[in-house]
């Protein structure tokens, strides 16, 4: 459930139709993640309001976009919402893992609120385990684009033109029988269910995903972001190749931490 916040978020159905939603899925590496974390902080984007759930572990924390002393004091959820009304886009940020057998729960309810709020469409950032990949998708990017029927029709053609690869559908029983064809997100968390759930339910969701493995995933957020750019054109490019981690996104304050602090001099 949308909560707006005191200082004036609106309500949800009438301040959000016709934008894109875009959002994380919890998954390998926090990818998703961290590349929503790139957007708001370098969009400047307002926070205006959170996403009310019982699915996710509850967390708080400081504000993770603290740009001087007096704004970093704010609290920070595990949930929440951002926007930038000139570019139509609203951002849900999720900080937290999922509680055991959620999934469902929190589909339903994003995807009610989807609905309601009248979105145009929803983007989802993923990633997924590297090293279960199958053979054809060892070649190549290790970047991938999955479309509803709904939004297939309106920017198939798109995906085309910037030579985008589709995530292949991968044998349902490998070595036994390779004309049954799957969707499979190994690492992907709730990316699968939320995709299905929407090609079913006719909403337009795009999941643009990356495979990559645990580790400092700072420059797969970099190449997962800069993909997401080559679509949407949030930020002006300075480079034509997504896998260039380049310099046009802001880095959060918070990323200091990321790993924890220093080893304290006194032991040495």
């Amino acid at each position: 459930m949308f909560v707006p916040c005191d200082r004036g978020g609106g309500s949800a159905a009438s301040d959000f139709k016709g934008f894109t939603l875009l959002m994380p899925a919890v998954s390998v590496g926090n990818v998703g993640q961290l590349a929503i974390d790139l957007v708001i902080s370098t969009l400047d984007m307002s926070k205006v309001g959170y996403f009310y759930t019982d699915c996710l572990v509850p967390m708080v924390g400081n504000n993770p976009y603290a740009t001087a002393e007096e704004n970093s004091t704010e609290l920070s959820i595990n949930a929440e919402v951002y926007s930038l009304p000139s570019k139509k886009l609203v951002v849900l940020q999720i900080r937290s893992p999922f509680i055991k057998n959620k999934y469902r729960p929190f589909c339903e309810a994003l995807l009610s609120w989807v609905k309601g709020s009248r979105y145009a469409r929803v983007v989802v950032l993923s990633s997924s385990h590297a090293y279960q990949r199958d053979d054809e998708q060892l070649l190549g990017t290790p970047l991938r684009y999955l479309l509803t029927p709904d939004l297939e029709k309106a920017v198939g053609g798109l995906m085309q033109e910037l030579n985008w690869k589709e995530m292949e559908k991968v044998a349902a029983y490998p070595g036994i029988s390779d004309t049954d064809k799957v969707l499979h997100i190994p690492g992907g968390g709730i990316t699968k269910l939320l995709f299905t759930e929407s090609c079913s339910k006719g909403i337009q969701m795009a999941v643009l995903l990356k495979f990559c493995s645990e580790g400092d995933n700072i420059p797969d957020a970099f190449v997962l972001v800069n993909y997401l750019n080559e679509w949407l054109q949030l930020v002006k490019s300075e480079s034509n190749n997504s896998t260039d981690s380049s310099s046009q996104w802001k880095i959060p304050s918070s990323w200091r931490l990321l790993f924890g602090n220093g080893l304290p001099p006194a032991l040495f």
